[in-house]
């Protein structure tokens, strides 16, 4: 049975906004009625607590409503409530109408008029708003499951769809009027209805199915939205509770191009075309049964989830840090198709494709490692896959110690500046190797072969886990850039200093019990065998010594 039970501070808060409406009637004879709105009503309804509340004004806008409620909660009941802030109209974000947000009993209010909207042909912004009634205001929403009210002063739960109860009750997805209406409006809402579908393992209707795989309405999401819209939406879907099913969904609706594209006006030319979009689902796939060993899921979109060996645990490391790099690792696996492509900068520098789609597609920055961390995962899966075939043949050509730590300290393969960690840079290259061992339109990926790979990704991770290596991945250099000089009776650092300091940190991979002054003898004897070369100068302060090398090579 679907009921709203209030905390005690949110009947509290009902029985303000009650009073406050009647103080307001009896001292001003203005008539206007308060209703929760939206997300708050969903959540209370599917028993989650939810600390931010949409207060819905009838007949009066937002800022002198608050304005009168904060002056009611200090002068007449005596409680101390924040003062209204007020939050100007931003079409680009979704903000119609101005909105007037307060705090009182830590809650966080914000507050906004009813209202009716009118969409011109080729905008997501309304060409008119006025005030509406609740009807109104319900059917110009996204999904009926946001369309529910809850009356602060009849504690009632208001349905004027006469759908969102029943749809939240079955897990549907539906939209308020017809779904090519809804999605002409405002394209942004096809994003919305994958987001709460896959958040909540909600079913969308066929109706909304055919609706966002209309040309037409795909054509208005990449002409009408921003990508920064875009992006957010999809942060919010790798974010959330399912964003393999977010994944899923997307490919389902044949939507990959228009959320995953460069514009045009990016003026980006990529050295060749994406795979194919069924690539990035197989990646999420695995990715996912790799991450969630013990999950019973069996298919997805007709494609069948792998029975693969379980992988070593130090890849999955990282997922029980606050760096949990899921929502990263989500994205990455999404940009699967586009993993062997690149595009030249202005000034000649190749990079990678994926870069530019987090960039310019998604307006994504460096949030979450997005833009510095993807692109990385894309680089070290190439330098690791190379590695990993190199250790099972044994075709290392220094002490093993020396040859895999260096490997792991690869800076895109280790980077914490970047995001960048050795697991999950290699969680990520075994992802890729096996999504490549899975064709494309065939169920499953080659399962002996899949095998064959997550034992050699294994065995390396047990040999690292054996030499005492993920310790030694962020040590830093037993001699600083000064005492390097000092060592060698240099006058000067200079470029050689890094690639000096590099050589010290091969011998301490090499020698794990090492000293400082074992570390300066083997340089020393290093550089009388005419093995390091050092520029001649002037001799410079200590200080300026610091500052030249204090970047160097680790």
């Amino acid at each position: 049975m679907l009921e709203i039970k209030l905390t005690k501070e949110e009947d509290e808060l009902c029985t303000l906004l009650d009073q406050c409406t009647q103080h307001i009637k009896d001292a001003e004879g203005i008539e206007t009625s308060c209703r929760i709105a939206g997300g708050w009503v969903r959540d209370k309804l599917l028993g989650s607590q939810c600390n931010d509340i949409d207060i819905a004004l009838e007949n009066m806008m937002g800022v002198p409503f608050a304005e009168r409620f904060v002056d009611y909660c200090q002068a007449v009941k005596g409680l101390d409530v924040k003062s209204v802030a007020k939050i100007e109209s931003n079409p680009d974000q979704s903000k119609h109408l101005e909105t007037a947000r307060t705090t009182v009993m830590d809650i966080e209010l914000d507050f906004v008029n009813l209202r009716s909207e009118e969409y011109a042909e080729n905008s997501r912004i309304p060409s008119q708003v006025a005030f509406g009634t609740p009807l109104q205001d319900a059917i110009r929403r996204d999904i009926t499951i946001n369309t529910l009210f809850y009356n602060v002063h009849s504690r009632e739960v208001e349905d004027h769809t006469g759908k969102g109860l029943d749809d939240l009750r079955n897990g549907v997805v539906r939209t308020p009027l017809p779904p090519r209406e809804t999605f002409t409006d405002d394209p942004l809402r096809v994003l919305r209805c994958i987001r709460f579908a896959s958040r909540f393992g909600f079913t969308m209707v066929s109706e909304l199915q055919e609706a966002a795989r209309d040309p037409a309405i795909q054509e208005a999401l990449r002409a009408k939205i921003s990508r920064e819209r875009v992006g957010e939406e999809l942060d919010k879907m790798m974010g959330g509770r399912n964003p393999l099913l977010s994944i899923d969904m997307i490919n389902h609706l044949s939507l990959y191009d228009a959320v995953f594209s460069i514009p045009d006006a990016a003026g980006i030319k990529l050295s060749g075309t994406p795979s194919s979009s069924q690539f990035a689902l197989k990646a999420a796939m695995i990715l996912h049964v790799l991450a969630s060993p013990f999950s019973s899921a069996t298919t997805l979109s007709g494609l069948q989830f792998p029975s693969l060996p379980a992988i070593h645990p130090l890849l999955l490391s990282e997922f029980a840090t606050l760096a949990d790099p899921s929502r990263r690792l989500y994205l990455a696996s999404a940009l699967t198709p586009y993993r062997d492509l690149t595009y030249t900068q202005s000034k000649g520098r190749v990079r990678p494709a994926a870069e530019a789609v987090i960039r310019e597609g998604l307006k994504l920055g460096t949030q979450y490692h997005y833009l510095d961390g993807i692109p990385a995962l894309f680089s070290a899966a190439s330098l690791l896959q190379k590695g990993v075939a190199d250790f099972e043949t044994g075709d290392v050509d220094r002490p093993e110690r020396v040859w895999i730590g260096s490997l792991l300290r690869e800076k895109s393969v280790h980077n914490l500046v970047a995001g960048s960690n050795w697991a999950t840079s290699m969680l990520f290259s075994l992802v890729q190797e096996l999504t490549a061992l899975w064709e494309e339109d065939i169920s499953a990926p080659d399962l002996d072969a899949a095998s064959k790979r997550i034992l050699a990704y294994n065995r390396l991770a047990t040999r690292i886990e054996e030499l005492d290596l993920p310790q030694a991945v962020d040590a830093k250099s037993i001699l600083d850039g000064r005492e390097v000089v000092e060592t060698l009776g240099a006058v000067r650092p200079g470029p050689w200093t890094g690639q000096v300091l590099g050589r010290v940190i091969e011998w301490q991979l090499g020698h794990p019990q090492g000293t400082k002054e074992e570390c300066r003898t083997w340089l020393t004897a290093e550089q009388a065998a005419g093995r390091i070369n050092i520029a001649a100068g002037k001799r410079v302060k200590d200080g300026d010594a610091d500052a030249k090398v204090k970047k160097a090579k680790r």
